[in-house]
């Protein structure tokens, strides 16, 4: 069968993973074998052909290992995890809450299937009815209908559709003439409702605009708008499969195989994986239905809970009579220490106030250390032109003593004055404008203006910054649309870093480069240093969280410059220069235009 929708593409990409093309004997283990359960949904079979580029991917990842792939039902998969017969699993978001809750499994990667679909918005329901079934208009008109389900434990195939139908006050054992459980594949649902054996259906979102000319046989009853989400849903949007580890899987396999399915080209026409999303909203669901882990919040009947709990009943009673002894003799003692505890708590009062004293200390102290660190970056940078007005002044002063002041000399005078003034209010207004909490904008703005920018801020706060050379060789009248300050954060975080790897080689080797060039619509802005360089263990893990080779460093000025470049739709990536010496960073913006409306002059 081909594929039917992006979802089927999606669990055909951790079918790629999992394809190999001379697997072991099933009862064969060897010690570089990788078996990865996947929930088998639509029973259908995925080509070697077709997932042939995910295949080359994971075997050049992953040289000397075979993977092997087990098709599984939600049964069978909970006795292979419980049995330790798995590595990894590949399921949707309410078999994985389940597994997790009950056999401990772990997700290290969420799917990205694209095509206008994100990690945390990938999963939907759709009730469909036949098209012609114009006496169907909402969802609870399905009362006293007959409806086609895979089975109750299908996620997409049912339980996101219960929660709908639980918010509008309809129950699916309550108020449907039957619930109609077909099975695998989804695709029976589809026949029952063609052939009128049921009035309704439950199947994923997106199954019926992959069957193409076949899916206009029928329509979405009652869909929602998702922003984003190209086909319709009855449903919120829930996250997309998860890739999760078992409690033996070795932490280092589990490492390798996120990073071999991380580093996938985003690119492509296939689905990608990303971090793991929140699956909080399966959660919340599961808590709502009271299914899964949350089962246990169902009430039972009296006659239930007293076949079912009564060693524990009876267990109460006696730690509750125990207490109540324990609670009469705790009564006793607190007369006796009252007088006591009195005294403690007053002697804990003195101990807080003092500390509360020293406390307000130490927070007037820092205050001052940043009002002194505030002033040195002002006094360094304001030094030049307010040495500039004092002596302009004083010429003015020496030349009117001395009976030579002209028109054209306190024209030049006071026009010099007011520029340094300028520069000054204009340094002041840089420094606090980088410092204002304000909200994202993005403006046309030129090129060689954000980098001129980040290089005065920068050397305005560096009390001792490095020489840097400048290179633009964009055309003039070039313009892209981004958020200045956000640009700015970038290129003062990798000039910060330049010198941070530069300061400690000699003078010669401590001057940092910032080179804007364009390659076809995309603007490329090059810092770079001539430090000691970086290797490459060092760089494959640049740009992750928490990571940093520096002693103070926290590891997020890089994760969040990559984000940034991004949420730009641009790139940040490092590399080593042609000579061998320092590093290079590459800022990689796209949407270069040029508008000789706005020449630089």
């Amino acid at each position: 069968m081909p594929s039917i929708c992006n979802p089927l593409r999606a669990i055909g990409l951790a079918l790629a993973l999992l394809l190999l093309a001379a697997s072991p004997p099933a009862t064969a283990r060897t010690s570089g074998e990788i078996r990865i359960g996947v929930l088998d949904f639509l029973g259908s079979e995925a080509t070697v052909g077709e997932w042939s580029p995910l295949l080359h991917h994971l075997e050049a990842a992953l040289p000397g290992r075979t993977v092997r792939l087990e098709q599984l039902d939600h049964a069978g998969m909970r006795a292979a995890v419980a049995a330790g017969k798995l590595d990894f699993i590949v399921t949707n978001p309410g078999h994985y809450v389940e597994l997790e809750a009950e056999l401990g499994v772990s997700r290290i990667l969420t799917l990205d299937a694209g095509g206008g679909r994100t990690p945390a918005r990938a999963l939907g329901s759709a009730v469909i009815v036949r098209a012609d079934r114009s006496d169907l208009q909402s969802l609870i008109e399905l009362r006293g209908k007959r409806v086609a389900i895979v089975g109750r434990e299908g996620f997409g195939g049912f339980q996101l559709a219960w929660g709908v139908l639980a918010d509008i006050g309809v129950s699916p054992d309550e108020d449907f003439a039957e619930l109609q459980s077909v099975g695998f594949p989804m695709s029976k649902v589809l026949d029952a409702v063609a052939s009128g054996r049921a009035d309704a259906g439950i199947v994923r979102a997106c199954l019926l605009e992959g069957l193409g000319e076949a899916g206009r046989a029928f329509r979405v009853l009652a869909p929602r708008n998702e922003p984003g989400f190209p086909c319709a849903t009855s449903t919120p949007l829930y996250p997309d499969w998860p890739l999760a580890s078992l409690r033996h899987t070795p932490p280092e396999l589990a490492r390798q195989v996120a990073i071999a399915l991380l580093s996938m080209d985003a690119d492509s026409d296939h689905p990608t994986w990303a971090v793991p999303a929140d699956y909080q909203s399966v959660h919340d669901l599961f808590r709502k239905l009271e299914i899964g882990p949350y089962a246990y919040l169902r009430e039972p009947t009296l006659m239930v809970m007293a076949q079912r709990y009564w060693p524990w009943v009876a267990g109460f009673a006696l730690v509750l009579l125990g207490w109540i002894l324990y609670t009469v003799r705790v009564e006793y003692l607190v007369q006796l220490r009252t007088a006591a505890l009195s005294a403690a708590l007053a002697e804990r009062d003195r101990l807080e106030s003092a500390a509360r004293a020293t406390q307000e200390q130490a927070d007037h102290l820092a205050r001052l250390s940043v009002l002194g660190e505030l002033s040195g970056t002002l006094a360094h940078e304001l030094n030049q032109p307010l040495a500039t007005i004092a002596n302009y002044a004083n010429s003015i002063i020496r030349r009117a003593d001395n009976g030579r002041l002209t028109d054209a000399a306190l024209r030049e005078a006071t026009g010099e004055i007011a520029a340094q003034a300028e520069r000054a209010s204009g340094i002041l207004s840089r420094i606090r404008a980088f410092a204002r909490k304000r909200t994202a904008a993005r403006e046309a703005v030129a090129p060689v203006e954000l980098a001129t920018e980040a290089i005065a801020l920068f050397r305005g706060m560096m009390a001792r910054a490095p020489a840097i050379t400048f290179a633009d060789t964009l055309p003039p009248d070039s313009r892209i649309e981004v958020d200045r300050l956000q640009i700015q954060q970038v290129l003062l975080n990798l000039l910060k870093n330049g010198y941070d790897a530069s300061r400690d080689q000699p003078p010669e080797r401590q001057a940092l480069e910032i080179r804007l060039a364009a390659t076809g619509d995309r603007l490329e802005i090059i810092v770079r240093d001539r430090g000691s360089g970086i290797d490459e263990a060092t760089r494959a893990r640049l740009f992750e969280p928490f990571f940093t080779t520096k002693d103070d460093g926290l590891g997020l000025g890089l994760s969040i410059c990559r984000s940034i470049a991004e949420a730009h739709g641009g790139r940040l990536f490092a590399g080593t220069p042609a000579d061998g010496i320092g590093t290079c960073f590459t800022l990689s913006l796209p949407g270069l235009k040029h508008d000789p409306a706005h020449d630089r002059t």
